[in-house]
């Protein structure tokens, strides 16, 4: 019933957004996978594109896949005006000219953002009907740029964990395999940004959320220097921590957005001087050179042997290779003190009741006004229950405990800064998660979020490249306190060389905007007397291929086994799955196929062997072909 709802109240807000102007959607809304911010400012502007048109064209991506195909569920709410504001903006272009960059662009942002015009929930039931009396100031900044807010992302409930789940939302989806979660919290941003649902996306970090998404979808993650972008109208998990940023799928994208947001706030205390700090453009950064000469050290102690991540091993040392054919020189280094445990160094344990009471309490219409009313309502995800249960049993800002962790805290930043400043580098490199995106179910995601995190140094997830599997893998460079420039300039060198964005399978570019559909195929074995019939159809958007056989065969003739092989190099490959159970004359597989299979069924590379007592080892086989 919950899943029902919740595709019929997207489907509704879609309608709104298309009815709001009193017309249909274009017939054929252009295709806009993957371009790129500067792209659709040049279309814009020759007049091959107008900003209504690109609002249809993501309307049209995120009608195709986030409920429907792979079911992404990255969305939580559209914005029913997104038309009406591009009309607008279209004329204003055609009257005085484009505001900047952002002009006509669509931006969704995480939903723990305050909106003044669509609600704010933080992912959580409890605040579903929260309407703030204001923008959070980053999006004031976007709209003054001349964005278009589409929508709100889902999110880990409250930002309080790293799956992307919630009781309002349910599960969000990765794009590149959708068994598997996008990372968090800001995960909805991260699967929607990847899906080219918009242009780019807004999340936040208090410990990863915005690095991990990027790391997991191959994108770009900026976790700013604590004091360059204003947190007032986000909803908080932790005062010393939190940070608002972009992620983008290129790094040209991620500077257009700092250049918009970034600088000093009057209403959050932490930003102030931040002026002095934000160079007059980030997009001045993106220098072709920058990795020639750059100094990196790469901090082998956070490569932690992890056997979920041994298949991102190659990954990670081919990045490191492509670093120094760049020009950059890479060490080896070691943090002076080491590196505390996770516990150790986490302030939120002890900010997060007070500081969720306190943003609630500057919202007189919050149906809530702490984290122990959302719970004593129910209003919570179960998997949520032992995380919020410990928030309110943890001590506050006046534990010894809290000033302990503040106290490490500033004793590892002033290590990190030794370190960057004592052996001349530009930046530390590591991963930014250790092992795969996690299969949905799993409550954990390890990685390396807490040295950013808890300095408050700035930290650029990075694609890296992808596993065998085709599961995206992200590396991490950190800096001295306000060196964007010279981490963008270092992202965008390393985005020159190694060209690392790959779109994800599931999310194809619209045909005549409809995805692409099922695809079917049936192929026979004649083995002499052994005969096997087999019939497929494929699903390319969840990647699942569901194959029915049947056999005939009596005496030293009767099929044994019915094997479904992979070959991927012309050569006989290994078994994918057996579909025929013991002494069985028909039988069935339903599996998902990881990049590799995929590109073998893709290449004629799928096979079937049928198996009898005269023909043990298979001696004929029949390959799958789908249309």
């Amino acid at each position: 019933m919950a899943g029902i709802g919740r595709r019929m109240t997207l489907s509704l807000a879609a309608a709104l957004v298309l009815a709001s102007s009193g017309e249909a959607a274009p017939p054929a809304a252009p295709e806009v996978a993957e371009a790129s911010i500067p792209a659709l400012q040049a279309a814009m502007a020759n007049g091959a594109l107008s900003s209504r048109q690109l609002v249809a064209a993501y309307l049209a991506r995120i009608a195709a896949y986030d409920q429907r195909g792979p079911r992404l569920n990255s969305i939580i709410t559209l914005n029913p005006r997104a038309l009406a504001e591009a009309d607008a903006l279209d004329r204003e272009r055609a009257a005085t000219g484009p505001r900047g960059p952002l002009h006509g662009i669509p931006v969704l942002v995480k939903d723990n953002f305050d909106t003044l015009d669509i609600p704010t929930s933080g992912g959580t039931l409890a605040l579903a009907t929260l309407r703030p009396t204001a923008d959070a100031e980053q999006v004031a900044r976007l709209r003054a740029a001349g964005a278009i807010i589409l929508g709100k992302t889902a999110m880990h409930e409250l930002a309080a964990g790293t799956i992307t789940i919630s009781s309002l939302s349910g599960q969000t989806r990765n794009p590149y395999d959708p068994m598997r979660s996008p990372g968090g919290s800001s995960g909805g941003t991260g699967a929607a940004v990847a899906a080219s649902f918009a242009a780019v996306g807004m999340g936040s970090d208090t410990c990863g959320s915005i690095r991990v998404p990027s790391a997991f979808q191959n994108l770009f993650g900026l976790r700013a220097t604590r004091g360059l972008g204003s947190r007032s109208g986000i909803i908080p998990l932790s005062d010393t921590q939190d940070v608002a940023g972009p992620l983008a799928r290129s790094v040209a994208d991620l500077a257009i957005v700092l250049d918009a947001t970034m600088g000093e706030d009057k209403t959050d205390a932490v930003t102030l001087g931040a002026n002095a700090h934000k160079p007059k453009s980030y997009l001045d950064s993106l220098t072709s050179d920058a990795l020639k000469g750059a100094r990196i050290g790469v901090v082998r102690a956070m490569f932690v042997a992890n056997p979920e991540d041994t298949e991102a091993k190659p990954v990670y040392d081919a990045a490191v290779a492509q670093l120094k054919a760049a020009g950059a020189e890479v060490v080896e280094v070691e943090l002076p003190g080491g590196l505390p445990a996770p516990a150790e160094l986490n302030a939120g344990l002890y900010e997060f009741v007070a500081d969720l009471a306190r943003y609630l309490a500057a919202h007189p219409g919050a149906p809530v006004g702490s984290l122990k009313a959302i719970i004593d309502a129910g209003m919570h995800h179960d998997q949520l229950d032992t995380r919020f249960a410990d928030s309110l049993a943890a001590p506050d800002r006046t534990s010894p405990a809290y000033a302990a962790v503040l106290a490490r805290q500033a004793a590892t930043r002033a290590n990190v800064e030794a370190l960057l400043a004592g052996s001349r580098l530009d930046a530390l490199l590591y991963p930014t998660a250790l092992g795969r995106p996690p299969v949905i179910g799993a409550e954990n995601i390890a990685n390396n979020c807490r040295l950013s995190a808890s300095t408050g140094l700035p930290a650029i997830a990075i694609p890296a490249g992808f596993t065998p599997r085709g599961l995206p893998v992200g590396i991490e460079l950190l800096g001295a306190a306000f060196s964007e420039p010279r981490l963008i300039a270092l992202a965008h060198g390393w985005e020159l060389q190694a060209k690392p964005r790959r779109a994800p399978f599931s999310t194809p570019p619209l045909v005549n905007g409809r995805s692409p559909g099922m695809q079917r195929g049936t192929t026979r074995i004649n083995a002499g007397a052994a005969v096997a019939t087999l019939s497929y159809r494929y699903d390319p958007l969840n990647a699942r291929l569901q194959v029915a056989a049947t056999t005939i065969g009596t005496g030293s003739a009767a099929p044994f086994a019915l094997a479904l092989h992979r070959s991927p190099d012309g050569k006989p490959g290994p078994v994918l799955a057996q579909l025929l159970g013991p002494g069985a004359k028909s039988g069935e597989a339903d599996l998902r196929l990881d990049a590799r299979a995929r590109a073998d069924l893709a290449a004629g590379r799928l096979y079937a062997t049928l198996h009898s007592a005269d023909q043990p080892l298979g001696a004929e086989h029949a390959v799958l072909v789908v249309k």
